[in-house]
């Protein structure tokens, strides 16, 4: 590449990195280290092809400002738990906007695929499910009570038996994008055909309404957040696929820290889903208008913290460093 087209490709970038160190006390962390990463991997590249060129010697001086800003030694602050959740996470993840909608979008499309099997192929819920559910839900569903399986059990037994296994899930799909995007794909369609054969399953035998009244109680945070970690494992399987301008070794190691972030803010969520299964989903007698607030927030909850929150956290970000 000729030095003119390096310069104007990356140009944007290392004005935009350069006033992230000016005024670091404001910086997320990650994003200076993110950006150091970028940056020392241009500056290889030039001293590669641009041997005592004035692009040369302008990231040199950068990388050294930069060098010092990250690893001089700071106080830590007391708040840094609350600092992620609130600040650091929400504007980070909003680069990753993009990959969440085709993360979503796989699902959707797996979960339409389950539906309309179920629907034209009766054997077909029994191959995903299994005959040892399918049996006992249509008990269940006989005796008046098609969710009596949420019942079963002690609270305690279910809330942490179902958080357990909800997080196993969610680092499956994480951890299947170390074989690139194309493993958490498998993962997300499975469980996205098994979810649209769940529920048609329902329909078929006329509990549709009372079966989902109970289903998305839990299944409203439980399945969003198997999607964000869907997320995460093509986060990590997309920087093997697609390193851009680092080295495929360094692409991967950013891949895998960004979606190792994800995966850690959706542990809270399926606390809260393991929590509702186990001591809210069995009550089936609940009122309608009380079960469809509880699905209602939690909706709005996942909407709010992983998609406008990451929005406007970015935009006063940007509000502050354009006023400094």
């Amino acid at each position: 590449m000729r030095e003119a087209a390096f310069v104007k490709q990356n140009k944007e970038k290392w004005i935009a990195f350069e006033k992230a160190i000016s005024f670091s006390s404001k910086t997320n962390p990650d994003v200076l280290v993110d950006g150091y990463i970028q940056l020392t991997n241009d500056l290889a590249y030039a001293q590669t092809y641009y041997e005592e060129s004035k692009t040369l010697l302008y990231l040199n001086s950068l990388a050294s400002q930069a060098h010092q800003k990250i690893y001089k030694n700071k106080k830590e602050s007391g708040n840094r738990i609350l600092n992620f959740w609130m600040r650091e996470f929400p504007l980070f993840f909003r680069q990753y906007h993009n990959t969440l909608g085709i993360t979503f979008l796989i699902f959707f499309l797996a979960s339409a695929v389950g539906c309309i099997s179920a629907l034209n192929d009766s054997t077909f819920v029994r191959l995903i499910l299994g005959d040892g559910y399918v049996n006992e839900t249509l008990n269940n569903i006989a005796k008046g009570e098609p969710t009596a399986i949420y019942k079963s059990g002690s609270e305690i037994g279910t809330f942490l038996g179902i958080t357990i296994n909800n997080i196993r899930v969610a680092f499956l799909a994480f951890a299947f994008g170390a074989i690139t995007s194309i493993g958490t794909v498998y993962i997300l369609f499975s469980n996205g055909v098994m979810l649209g054969a769940f529920i048609t399953f329902f329909y078929t035998k006329g509990v549709f309404f009372e079966a989902n009244k109970q289903i998305w109680l839990h299944g409203t945070i439980e399945i969003s957040v198997i999607i964000i970690a869907g997320c995460a494992g093509l986060i990590m399987g997309n920087s093997i696929l697609f390193p851009k301008t680092f080295s495929r070794r360094v692409s991967f190691m950013k891949g895998a820290k960004d979606g190792l972030k994800v995966v850690v803010s959706t542990i809270p969520f399926f606390i809260i889903a393991g929590f509702i299964e186990g001591f809210i989903t069995r009550y089936s007698s609940m009122p309608n208008w009380l079960a469809f607030a509880i699905i209602g927030l939690s909706f709005l909850l996942i909407v709010f913290y992983y998609i406008l929150y990451p929005i406007l956290v970015k935009r006063k970000y940007e509000g502050q460093v354009h006023r400094t």
